[in-house]
């Protein structure tokens, strides 16, 4: 029997027994844990690089199988599973119960609606060469296994490619302009992921071994290549960029955030955010602060080298700080947080890098941010930023931000919670740690690091307009482009990624200043009910304990007021 079938077969006769041993429609708070426990199993298992990236290394060898048959089957596997779960009687089930419920349901809503809506498999390239890139780098970031073990595994992967990208080209039917754009610009940017990163791991193969391993990573490459060529050939008759229209915004608002805003809300919030710090900026004794300029800084680094390491250095001083006004508790088991470069590949949607923490199965505790390349003369904000002070972003994606509190999440008993993941939740809590640190005095009035606090503030505030006229239809991707440099401050470089990180993510931008309102709106109801008691510290350890909760139902956990979830719900 060919490998591919046997696969399928067995994909097959997972869902078939998992279906037979669910017969019954379940309706306990049993069930649901039941239900959910084999979901989280089934989709580590059809989803292997997503399993590797949650430091879950059992399944490394393979890459998702996107044939057809296989994409179909996923989705009505998700579908069927929404339907039982819609239909438990969770109304009559006490407080905890629900809420564990009301999440697993807008974990399975993620799913589906996106498999309906967006389609990302037959309208977005980017599918098929992240898979690719992450399916390496997964096995790249950690030392999880020895180097050799790991090689073994990225050339059963590379070996996967070439066949992987031919299901891509069968199932892309109706390509986004936009998306194949940004895919062809990651494709052509691998080389260096594929050559000089993964070759540090294939020190121990035998020469057969390594034989094998250059052989397989080359077809890859030609294979990515020759994707990107296919893709730009085609990209004349693609449609620039379909948005998904307000109703399905709405829908995600409403049955994945579990957020008590509509689209025009959200969008309105950003003006008013975006009005308050811009001229917050403008109050500032020297507005000019507000940009970074690397010049005011008397030590710039001489190379890529030290800037690592002087950023990393400024994560000690926070943790004092923090430990010193008793603003939030780290427990023993936080690892270390270091600096690293952003590898080529990931720069088209990633402009400002990104942070990589403990994944939701990782046994090492350790998590890094990636930085994009020194240049001491980039335009870049984010590098500019970090050669002027570092600390502001390096709170948001250290500690006491994306680091620390998902770090936490991934120490949750209850799994249904330990496994959600809500944006809205993660990115406020890393954008409302930058101001809080401000406010608190870690940095002095008209000082640097007091100017890109608003800075940043403004251009997360220009995202939501960005983001919800977007994917509404409002706005194409140039008028995206435009607001993040007039509205934002943003240099043109870093708004076009911001844009493209976008389009390629819906609703992901709105997520910052979303959240950083829900947080400071529950701050000011949670300090009125501790009265005398009230203690910011332990509102921040009784926040980020809950995981990466809605923060409509952590307003219900903490205050027992489920005003927000109704109006959420209604």
């Amino acid at each position: 029997m060919k490998p591919l079938t046997l696969f399928l077969l067995t994909c097959a006769l997972v869902v078939v027994s998992f279906s037979s041993a669910m017969a019954q429609d379940p309706k306990t708070p049993a069930d649901l844990h039941r239900l959910a426990a084999d979901y989280y199993t089934w989709r580590n298992q059809n989803f292997p690089v997503f399993s590797s990236d949650a430091g879950l290394h059992t399944w490394d060898h393979r890459l998702t199988d996107y044939s057809l048959s296989a994409v179909l089957a996923r989705r009505l596997h998700a579908k069927e599973l929404l339907g039982k779960v819609e239909k438990m009687p969770a109304a009559t089930w006490g407080k905890d119960d629900r809420i564990d419920w009301l999440l697993f349901r807008a974990q399975l809503e993620n799913v589906v609606f996106f498999n309906r809506v967006i389609d990302f498999e037959q309208t977005d390239p980017q599918i098929y060469v992240n898979e690719c890139s992450n399916g390496i780098f997964s096995l790249l970031k950690k030392e999880y296994d020895t180097p050799r073990n790991r090689a073994l595994a990225a050339t059963a992967r590379l070996k996967q490619m070439p066949a992987l990208i031919e299901q891509g080209k069968g199932n892309l039917i109706k390509p986004v302009r936009l998306y194949a754009q940004l895919a062809i610009e990651s494709a052509r940017s691998i080389d260096s992921l594929f050559n000089d990163s993964l070759i540090t791991l294939a020190k121990d193969l035998s020469p057969a071994e390594m034989t094998d391993h250059v052989k397989a990573r080359d077809a890859a490459i030609v294979a990515l290549h020759g994707f990107a060529d296919w893709l730009e050939r085609r990209l004349p008759g693609m449609v620039p960029f379909k948005p998904m229209g307000e109703e399905n915004y709405n829908y995600i608002l409403k049955n994945i955030y579990l957020l008590p805003l509509d689209a025009n809300q959200v969008e309105m919030l950003g003006q008013a955010e975006l009005a308050r710090y811009r001229g917050l900026e403008s109050l500032l004794p020297d507005p000019s602060l507000a940009d970074p300029n690397p010049a005011r800084n008397k030590n710039i680094p001489a190379d890529q080298q030290a800037f690592l390491k002087a950023y990393e250095s400024r994560q000690a001083e926070m943790i004092s700080f923090l430990k010193t006004n008793r603003l939030l508790t780290i427990p023993d088991y936080i690892g270390p947080f270091t600096i690293r470069q952003l590898p080529e590949a990931f720069k088209p949607t990633s402009p400002g890098g990104f942070m990589n923490p403990p994944g939701v199965y990782d046994k090492d505790n350790s998590g890094f941010y990636f930085i994009p390349t020194y240049n001491p003369a980039s335009k870049n904000f984010y590098i500019r930023a970090a050669i002027e002070d570092p600390r502001p972003i390096l709170g948001h994606e250290g500690i006491p931000g994306h680091f620390l509190q998902l770090s936490v999440a991934n120490h949750l008993t209850n799994e249904i919670r330990r496994q959600h993941y809500d944006g809205i939740f993660v990115e406020g809590w890393a954008l409302y740690g930058e101001e809080m640190l401000m406010r608190t005095g870690l940095y002095p009035d008209n000082s640097a690091a007091q100017g890109q606090i608003l800075r940043l503030s403004r251009y997360r505030a220009a995202r939501i307009g960005v983001d919800v006229n977007l994917h509404t239809g409002k706005w194409t991707f140039e008028q995206a482009v435009n607001y993040f440099m007039e509205a934002g401050g943003l240099d043109r470089e870093s708004a076009t990624g911001e844009a493209a990180g976008a389009a390629a993510s819906p609703t992901q931008k709105i997520t910052y200043m979303v959240g950083k309102w829900q947080i400071m709106r529950l701050l000011g109801k949670y300090r009125d009910k501790q009265g005398a008691n009230y203690r910011l510290g332990q509102y921040h350890d009784d926040l980020i304990k809950q995981g990466s909760l809605p923060l409509s139902i952590v307003e219900w956990i903490l205050l027992d007021d489920k005003s927000s979830l109704d109006q959420a719900l209604k």
